[in-house]
């Protein structure tokens, strides 16, 4: 991430000057992203600092959830940024077609468009590996990624100018951008409202976690069963276990069995269960009760 960061700057200075230079808004619409590239590897970098703090009597998960407000940061920036494209470039339509089209240094959009295509496609390589185990890192991945197709755009607009003469072509692909940057968004916004809402993990599923731990021999069934992710890659789970009073099995046996299943087989990394010997011992109100549904 580091090295991405370093990269990331160097893009943004390269269009900001070129969008100066060109007078180009596909430019300038791709160093406004590439700014929030460069504002979300360095979000990635902090939160990934602030993760690492230790737990305290005060914040028992420490602060393992800073990577998830750093993605929902960035997914923010993105969209601030796709919507100030798209008014920019409703501006340029109105501008052109009553008769004063802003006129662009192609030439120059080319040349830097294709350095900015290059630096990115090294970032991308740099933060694929580790884009799959956390948010934080996808988040800053998705920059990344819609950055260089960005990349792509603002050539292809660059190519039409010089060849075809066609202004239109700036303000357009400007609006390609903003819609391509709020469709790569998307998925990490979904990502993190999962989080915070503290959703089951899309990795996990419920009904067959429940169902393996109900093959143990001495429990009857789960109930109060919560499943949620602190953070990326650290799910949290905690359930009432109800278990059959005729049944000899030694309770830490069959408790060591159920973190086993949890952990092993469905990826759970803090497990906390609650034996019952019978229902009408739990006062608590269930909020999923599977044994009623």
């Amino acid at each position: 991430m580091k090295v991405a960061f370093v990269l990331t700057i160097t893009i943004v200075a390269a269009e900001v000057v070129g969008a100066v230079v060109s007078g180009s808004l596909t430019l300038a619409a791709d160093a406004g992203h590439a700014f929030t590239d460069t504002a979300a590897i360095g979000l990635a970098l902090a939160a990934t600092w602030v993760a690492g703090r230790p737990a305290s009597m005060k914040r028992t998960f420490g602060f393992e959830r800073a990577e998830v407000l750093a993605a929902a940061a960035n997914a923010l920036l993105l969209w601030a940024v796709a919507a100030w494209i798209g008014w920019a470039a409703i501006g340029r339509f109105i501008d052109g077609f009553g008769g004063e089209p802003v006129e662009v240094a192609a030439g120059w959009v080319l040349l830097v468009g294709g350095i900015g295509l290059l630096v990115n496609i090294a970032a991308a390589f740099l933060l694929r590996g580790s884009s799959a185990h956390s948010l934080n890192v996808e988040a800053a991945f998705r920059h990344v990624l819609a950055d260089l197709m960005v990349s792509v755009a603002v050539m292809v607009s660059a190519a039409a100018i010089l060849i075809f003469g066609w202004w239109w072509v700036d303000p357009a692909i400007s609006v390609l951008i903003a819609a391509l940057i709020v469709l790569s968004s998307w998925k990490l916004a979904a990502s993190v409202f999962e989080v915070l809402i503290d959703g089951v993990p899309r990795d996990v599923d419920l009904e067959a976690l429940c169902a393996d731990m109900e093959r143990v021999p001495g429990v009857t069934v789960m109930h109060d069963i919560h499943v949620w992710a602190v953070t990326s890659g650290y799910v949290s789970m905690s359930a009432h276990v109800l278990t059959d009073p005729d049944h000899d099995a030694d309770h830490n046996e069959v408790l060591g069995e159920l973190r086993r299943i949890a952990k092993d087989r469905h990826g759970i990394s803090h497990v906390t269960l609650q034996l019952e010997m019978s229902e009408d011992a739990c006062t608590e109100d269930h909020h999923l009760d599977r044994q009623r549904t």
